[in-house]
């Protein structure tokens, strides 16, 4: 039985700040274990976790295989290129096939929004939404929200800036969710063109002047341009994009405080954001990538009861 008070992890919208804030706990126990020498706990000992990937990832794919290892999980993972999708088997069918094989736990990513949500129809695995299309992307938002809490000590009454490409971002999405449940203020920043109409319903503030934002917020979280899935014609080109939107220190100078540099990679460095800010004193994109295999402990661990716990 879940820990949490779902079986699933589908997306930061359907869960409360109550159980983000058990998987922030846990996943500070976990990052200790990622410390020690021998970096491994029995907690899922006999569990079988399958890493459904229909989408190229690095970060997030390694990150889940290594949390499994860590968990002493036995880890599975599917690639699309070369499975019986390419000779027309649904997703469903494809699933529930995997499932036969007597796994307990899916973690997905698929360009489609809503596919962990079907998955629950059909199995009885506990489900991990690892990214669907633009929609959500919840462990990197946990992940965010951890780094933002070692840092800052607490999230409630900080100001966050995202800024990008939030039309097309389930980073974004996922991180309006979670951090105004914890009680942050997010601004969102970009081309007018990448902001979606009426975003400001989901209790957020929007502006599209960078220069504007950045003496007002504590932290800024730098997203990627996603030409892969953009229309042409969304802004005019990529250099008059870091023009105007491009993260520089000189930008940076006019804050009146240092501010916390975030970006859930991959960096096109030179565009959304140079290389000076990316790897500064100011920068915990690394720290984003150590506790992203924290988070997906967590995340794995208490979705399946938390059984067999040697963390200590």
């Amino acid at each position: 039985m879940s820990l949490l008070k779902s079986r699933h992890l589908l997306g930061l919208e359907y869960i409360d700040a109550e159980d983000i804030t058990a998987i922030l706990n846990a996943a500070r126990s976990f990052r200790e274990v990622l410390e020690r020498p021998i970096k491994k706990v029995p907690t899922l000992q006999g569990k079988t976790v399958v890493n459904l990937f229909f989408e190229p990832s690095t970060r997030t794919r390694i990150s889940f295989e290594l949390a499994e290892k860590r968990l002493s999980a036995d880890s599975v993972n599917f690639s699309s290129a070369t499975s019986s999708t390419k000779k027309g088997e649904t997703l469903v069918d494809t699933a529930r096939n995997i499932e036969a094989m007597k796994i307990d736990m899916v973690v997905i990513r698929h360009s489609s929004p809503g596919a962990p949500h079907l998955l629950t129809r059909y199995l009885s695995s506990n489900i991990i939404n690892a990214g669907d299309g633009a929609h959500e992307h919840p462990t990197q938002a946990l992940l965010d929200m951890m780094t933002i809490r070692e840092k800052h000590g607490d999230i409630k009454g900080l100001h966050v800036g995202i800024v990008g490409d939030i039309s097309h971002s389930r980073v974004a999405i996922s991180n309006i969710h979670g951090l105004l449940k914890l009680g942050a203020k997010v601004t969102l920043c970009g081309p007018a063109t990448l902001i979606p109409r009426e975003i400001e319903k989901m209790g957020v503030d929007s502006c599209y002047h960078v220069d504007e934002l950045i003496p007002k917020v504590d932290i800024l979280n730098v997203l990627r341009i996603q030409l892969e899935r953009q229309d042409s014609g969304l802004f005019p080109t990529l250099r008059e994009y870091h023009n105007y939107f491009g993260i520089t220190r000189q930008r940076l100078e006019a804050a009146s405080k240092p501010i916390t540099i975030m970006h859930p990679g991959p960096i096109n460095r030179g565009v959304e954001i140079t290389s000076d800010v990316a790897d500064s004193e100011h920068s915990v994109i690394l720290d984003q990538v150590t506790n992203g295999v924290a988070i997906r402990m967590a995340v794995l661990y208490l979705l399946a009861g938390g059984e067999n716990v040697e963390i200590s």
